[in-house]
């Protein structure tokens, strides 16, 4: 195995970095993604890009500048077709909003989103620092784990890098207990056919000898809303350097720097995008930040202390990563905020940095530095 393609949120030297927006597109960086630099030295060969939706954001890439990708009439994730195709082993994604998972469960693919911290997003386009994970798509377990294993690793040039002290200590202390959490909270508005891959996955489990429980944990299920402050209110910081005067798109029509600030953006931004720069932008209002912002924080922290205790008693939390197992485009074009709304199941993962592993068509969230044990386990669906 050694065909890797990535997503258009890693700096490359040579290739255009655009994140999917109009503001970054032709973007030539100096430097290279850390990822990839580890990538090529471990002897992978990175075959390519695959669009995001800008700044990825969205559901599975449909706000890309670039256009979204469809198949009879059913939205796709361009590095999982690329990966189900077989034009490349696995991808190497930047989850900011869940894409990458939603994109392997509804291929039939299987995705690691690491402990936040075990690979470095030095090079990475930010968005929500807080809770963006470099991740992988790939077909099986086994190629999840080996590219896993080529990119972790501390890395001084990122701030969020965890020390391999911590990262040892972290494995140390994980124990396989053979028993996972199905999330009834979490169920919460899915299709049928979502509920029958639930079934299924715990059928598979059961019959390996895996104890599967169900457990009502409500508190779980504010993960949505909160992350959806946090991560409009990074992003919201994160995309203010593009203002059309250092790099980036710039307009043609101004008179004075508010104008070429207010037109650059204006012309450049997307809709989805836009309404995340203003909820953000409102959420860290002098008269919001304490009701919204700082409240946000203090439902990341009850969250995840409610998951750590149900994960002190088993291996995985069970849970959707979609709602349904496919997004139509009249489905995608009716409502402009499906991407916040879907988010309900895969914000969890991304507000607490738990580690995730997508098989199946579902979630297996574990405790911290178990990776292992969740691709264990996802060898037995």
């Amino acid at each position: 195995m050694n065909k890797i393609v990535i997503d258009d949120m890693f700096l490359t030297v040579g290739t255009p970095t655009t994140a999917g927006s109009k503001m970054l597109e032709g973007y030539n960086s100096l430097f290279e993604a850390e990822v990839l630099t580890r990538l090529n030295a471990a002897g992978y060969t990175i075959t390519g890009k695959a669009k995001v939706g800008e700044f990825g954001v969205d559901l599975l890439g449909e706000t890309s500048y670039f256009g979204a990708d469809y198949e009879n009439d059913t939205l796709q994730y361009p590095a999982a077709v690329q990966v189900k195709s077989g034009e490349a082993e696995a991808a190497v994604v930047l989850d900011v909003n869940g894409a990458p998972r939603r994109g392997a469960a509804q291929n039939n693919l299987v995705a690691l989103k690491p402990t936040y911290g075990m690979v470095s997003r030095y090079g990475t386009i930010p968005v929500a620092c807080s809770g963006e994970t470099v991740s992988v798509v790939a077909a099986n377990a086994a190629d999840c784990r080996e590219v896993f294993a080529a990119m972790a690793g501390y890395d001084a040039k990122d701030g969020t890098s965890l020390p391999e002290s911590m990262v040892d200590a972290g494995k140390a202390a994980v124990t396989k207990k053979n028993k996972v959490a199905v999330l009834s909270s979490m169920l919460k508005g899915t299709s049928e056919e979502v509920q029958a891959q639930i079934a299924a996955v715990s059928e598979n489990l059961a019959k390996n000898g895996v104890e599967v429980v169900t457990v009502d944990a409500e508190t779980v299920a504010y993960a949505g809303a909160a992350w959806n402050i946090l991560m409009s209110a990074e992003l919201c910081n994160n995309v203010s350097r593009y203002d059309g005067v250092k790099y980036g798109y710039r307009t043609k029509t101004y008179t004075n720097i508010d104008e070429l600030y207010t037109n650059s953006r204006t012309e450049a931004f997307g809709e989805l995008l836009k309404s995340a720069i203003l909820f953000g932008s409102e959420t860290l209002s002098t008269e919001n930040y304490q009701k919204v912002y700082d409240k946000a924080l203090r439902v990341r922290r009850v969250i995840s202390e409610a998951m750590k205790a149900i994960l002190a008693d088993c291996d995985a939390l069970l849970m959707p990563a979609a709602s349904v197992t496919a997004y139509s485009k009249a489905m995608v074009e009716a409502d402009k905020y499906l991407p916040y709304k879907e988010n309900f199941y895969t914000a969890p993962a991304s507000i607490t940095g738990l580690p995730v592993v997508v098989a199946g068509g579902v979630q297996l969230v574990g405790n911290a530095f178990s990776e292992d044990v969740l691709l264990d386990l996802a060898e037995l669906v």
